[in-house]
């Protein structure tokens, strides 16, 4: 850990997405910020998600009206100013005889899409196509369900590459000045004497650690968001309670033709999503588990029960059967939900509450808890307008009309992207470019910048791996260990060799030190 200066106007601590979004916007408004990340950008929550960006469809049977509303007003923004990591999903919702009535999916259909509201954006990027009554013997979704289920509905939402999104916000705030510290942890906050907070990080290396101030703290550390207070002695009574949720997803082969999803009711009024994914699966989630106080979030992993429930929950739509035998693959997080008194995780809140502290001195300190993945934009938007408030400036909101890292072409435009880089490296593989291109964007130049040949890209580890890019992952996008760069950064990790993977893990340190010393 080396930090050029030790005094900050605003540290935010955590780097899910919450965190990152903040640090963008705050930066963005011309403070000094600094994001301190324990482990890796997106390593905890914000990697687990179901890969959605989406207004939350059964949440309208829980009356969360203003909520799906503000969600499906963030879907179009994000849409607009991510349009390399976002794209639209069309999902099947089959009728299940002796659950919902058919009416009653009709009619929630109608009002997801008539909440959704036009944002300043919205003239930049297309409307989803309507919902729309599918027959299963007239569509290729009734291909591979079972003879039982007649008829359902189509209807859109969008995917997301949950993990680069949050890369993507800390590279905006980091070309707006901020510094971003992975690998670092907050050990204390408490108040100095000259009327700031004083922070204790640690280097998770090197385990040395520093002492520095903040005009502010913003406390974005998700399912950790009341263990950064109560460590420092500033978890008081009025301060929020976390319910920690697991959710769990399995990935098995690919089990049906077509992009499509699929969102399956389930008998417990939940809903899982079958999703198609890497080209060469599916995706299947998630769970909802209940944790005890005790349950560290980084440990998390699936139980046998829940890839039970999970298989279940294909089985009972799908001809094709699946077991637990057939996952390859599987992974689990901890939703970090706001707690409103609930009787179950599946109808808690999915909004968000920011609960402000105060030093001795009145720096503010603001934690937030609870949100989505969706609107982490508004989140974030929120916490430094309050922020702005309480130091007293002007809010000045921006990012909802400003690109993210990356996403420098139309919302619409992805595949007349890939057509002009596949002009300008006509020498390059399609499936290599479209990778590039659909990770990095428009930064994807910065990678192969004016490459004529693969011997230009450097050394070849195998399975479209070049040198370049981890040599750009290092040095702009905090990539410091092998699941970095192959379970965050991409999913690479489910498709190489395991000869790539050792060339790999041979040569990334040896990087790390070349480019950051």
């Amino acid at each position: 850990m080396s930090l050029d200066q030790t005094s900050y106007d605003l540290c935010v601590i955590g780097g899910g997405i919450n965190g990152a979004g903040v640090a963008r916007d705050a930066a963005g408004r011309g403070l000094s910020v600094l994001l301190v990340e324990a482990k890796d950008l997106a390593s905890g929550t914000s990697s687990a998600s179901s890969k959605l960006i989406h207004g939350g469809l059964r949440y309208l049977e829980y009356f969360e009206f203003k909520m799906v509303r503000n969600a499906l007003k963030e879907r179009r923004v994000l849409q607009t100013i991510v349009p390399h990591l976002i794209r639209p999903q069309e999902f099947i919702l089959p009728h299940m005889p002796g659950m919902r009535p058919y009416w009653m999916l009709d009619l929630g259909l109608f009002l997801y899409e008539n909440l959704d509201s036009f944002s300043k954006t919205s003239g930049q990027v297309p409307r989803l196509p309507k919902s729309k009554g599918v027959k299963f013997n007239r569509h290729i979704a009734g291909m591979p369900l079972k003879t039982k289920l007649k008829k359902g509905f189509s209807y859109y939402d969008c995917w997301v590459d949950d993990a680069r999104l949050v890369v993507s916000n800390a590279m905006d705030a980091a070309a707006h000045g901020a510094t971003i510290l992975t690998r670092t942890t907050c050990e204390n906050i408490k108040s100095a004497e000259d009327g700031t907070w004083q922070l204790t990080l640690r280097d998770g290396y090197s385990h040395e650690a520093q002492i520095i101030q903040a005009d502010a703290i913003i406390n974005a550390a998700g399912p950790w968001v009341r263990d950064v207070l109560d460590h420092s002695g500033l978890g008081g009574a009025d301060v929020p309670v976390v319910r920690r949720v697991k959710g769990s997803h399995i990935v098995v082969p690919r089990q049906y033709d077509g992009e499509h999803a699929y969102t399956l009711q389930q008998d417990d009024k939940r809903v899982v999503f079958a999703i198609p994914y890497e080209g060469k699966y599916t995706l299947i989630g998630t769970t909802e588990i209940e944790l005890d106080e005790d349950t560290d979030p980084y440990t998390v992993k699936i139980s046998r029960e829940e890839t039970e429930y999970l298989c279940d929950a294909f089985n009972a739509s799908f001809a094709n059967q699946i077991t637990p035998a057939d996952v390859v693959w599987s992974y689990s997080g901890v939703r970090p939900l706001f707690d409103d008194g609930s009787k179950n995780a599946t109808e808690a809140t999915r909004d968000y509450l920011i609960h402000r502290q105060l030093s001795e001195q009145g720096a503010p300190l603001l934690s937030i808890f609870g949100g989505k993945l969706t609107t982490y934009r508004e989140v974030a938007e929120d916490a430094v307008n309050r922020l702005d408030q309480m130091q007293g400036r002007t809010p000045k909101p921006w990012t909802a009309l400003k690109k993210l890292s990356g996403g420098n072409f139309k919302a619409d435009d992805i595949d007349d992207f890939i057509a002009r880089e596949a002009m300008a490296y006509p020498w390059m593989d399609r499936a290599l470019l479209e990778r590039y291109a659909r990770s990095y964007g428009s930064k994807m130049i910065d990678i192969v910048g004016s490459a004529m040949d693969y011997e230009e890209l450097g050394e070849h580890y195998g399975d479209g791996i070049y040198r370049c890019e981890l040599e750009y992952l290092v040095a702009h996008e905090w990539v410091r260990e092998v699941d970095d760069f192959l379970l965050r950064r991409s999913k690479l990790g489910l498709h190489i060799s395991e000869k790539t993977l050792a060339k790999i893990t041979r040569a990334l340190p040896e990087i790390v030190i070349m480019v950051i010393g």
